[in-house]
């Protein structure tokens, strides 16, 4: 199995890695297999109308979640990497009232979302809770092409087919063109053991096997820049966040509070905690506002490991940049391991999958750059993410507000915890990261579909309710 680091760490928009950056890419996608696809293309006829339609969870929380102006988007040739977060209500007001698309190398096809775009919640697609279908029709209204994709989480799409010939073959192989090929906790400590390296030094090597060291080097350093920028732009924002649920921004306020405290010198025996709270806070309502953000591993749970990279560059003094670059290549170890083993799909698993993963590859970051043993490294991890397992996803409204931004400060704390708590030991622990990771995919496969990213259950429901 090879992840790479960057697709762990993908640099888009928010506020959803699944609902948002996912459809976009898959509209981006559908336009390429437009012009590059096999497909059996009639003669003298011209697509010249594109239609879309969302199911499942994409349809349920989609519009709080922005799926439906990502869609839009998508169909205008911009990806999660390029669209600017600045220009996208410009953008999307263009195409409703042209009522048209003009992606790039592409004649402009008839397009008007309040038509073309359909949230459909009574036809759920049997693949994955994160269903699109994408089609384009001649001027008789034919469908001359169709295709399925899903948001499988993370940002990552799969069409239909994709998805069939994955299940079909179950989970991968171990890779065989890397010099570290785990798939597992076990292997990768017994690797680590044979080898004499560190975690971040056999994931290093993995990902020069498709990248020169600078090369590498240079997109972790592009990655911890604009998680630093989310954090940066959060601490400067005030007003009340997008999608009607009138939250307000209050990263600017408790930073204001912590940096008069820190001029004063009080003291304050949970100040870590605080600016642990406070840089995560900071990255996911911009997030929730739609601005550039991280997947860490999804933009749900994008505030966990900036927020403990923050700290870490706060609190201790020996922190550097080769070390921000070790603690992206250990989380990515330990995030590649669950995505391949279990998932980090709220709408697969709910939030032990996104902020519960998060937390689990913060912590095995933390304790690397603080010196842990890939052993202490592993029980971070497995510390972390055990103390997530059944955690729901229940969005209020379908917004990634409300328990989300708060959940991001918490998942960073008990990050840091575990950390600590790993290295203060041997290493030596009751419960391998392997069966908390197991037992995340098998709590998930239990779960109830409406704790699962729908809003038709927990908070969701009791809070509009009251």
């Amino acid at each position: 199995m090879f992840l790479s680091v960057f697709d762990l760490f993908k640099i888009g928009i928010g506020p959803s890695s699944s609902h948002t950056m996912g459809p976009m890419t898959a509209a981006s996608r559908f336009l390429d297999e437009i012009l590059h696809g096999d497909w059996p293309r009639p003669h003298d006829v011209d697509i010249v109308r594109l239609a879309a339609s969302l199911h499942g969870s994409l349809a349920y929380t989609g519009i709080g979640h922005g799926t439906d102006r990502a869609v839009v988007l998508g169909l205008t040739g911009l990806t999660p990497m390029t669209v600017d977060p600045d220009r996208v209500d410009e953008i999307i007001a263009g195409v409703a009232a042209a009522k048209t698309v003009s992606p790039p190398g592409h004649p402009a096809y008839r397009f008007d979302p309040a038509v073309d775009l359909v949230m459909d919640r009574k036809t759920p697609l049997s693949g994955h809770a994160n269903g699109m279908t994408f089609s384009a029709l001649d001027a008789d209204g034919r469908v001359l092409l169709r295709r399925i994709y899903y948001s499988i989480g993370g940002g990552f799409i799969v069409s239909d087919e994709e998805l069939q010939r994955l299940k079909a073959r179950g989970p991968e192989a171990a890779a065989n063109d890397v010099p570290y090929p785990f798939s597992h906790a076990a292997e990768m400590l017994d690797m680590a053991a044979k080898s004499g390296l560190s975690i971040a030094e056999m994931k290093r090597a993995n990902e020069e096997t498709r990248l020169s060291r600078e090369e590498l080097d240079q997109g972790l350093d592009n990655v911890w820049a604009a998680m630093r920028g989310a954090i940066e732009r959060g601490l400067t924002q005030e007003g009340i966040m997008p999608g009607g649920l009138k939250v307000k921004r209050r990263a600017r306020q408790l930073h204001d509070k912590l940096q008069e405290e820190w001029r004063q010198n009080r003291p304050n025996p949970l100040l870590a905690n605080d600016w642990l709270s406070v840089y995560a806070m900071a990255v996911n309502e911009e997030n929730a506002a739609g601005g550039r953000i991280v997947t860490a591993p999804t933009n749900g749970a994008a505030g966990v490991i900036p927020a403990v990279m923050r700290y870490w560059l706060h609190f201790h003094p020996e922190a550097d940049q080769a070390g921000i670059r070790d603690f992206l290549l250990t989380a990515a170890a330990v995030g590649g391991i669950i995505k391949h083993n279990a998932s980090i799909s709220g709408a697969e698993v709910g939030c032990q999958g996104e902020v519960g993963s998060a937390s689990a590859m913060a912590a095995a970051g933390l304790a690397a750059v603080m010196g842990g043993t890939p052993m202490q490294v592993e029980n971070a991890a497995e510390i972390a993410l055990e103390h997530h397992l059944g955690m729901t996803c229940d969005p209020v409204g379908g917004l990634v507000q409300v328990p989300c931004i708060e959940r991001n400060a918490l998942g960073a704390v008990k990050a840091v915890t575990a950390a600590s708590l790993a290295l203060k030991g041997d290493g030596t622990h009751f419960v391998p990261l392997d069966a908390a990771i197991e037992t995340m995919r098998q709590t998930g496969l239990d779960m109830n579909e409406k704790y699962k990213e729908t809003s038709l259950g927990g908070l969701a429901v009791n809070v509009v309710e009251c």
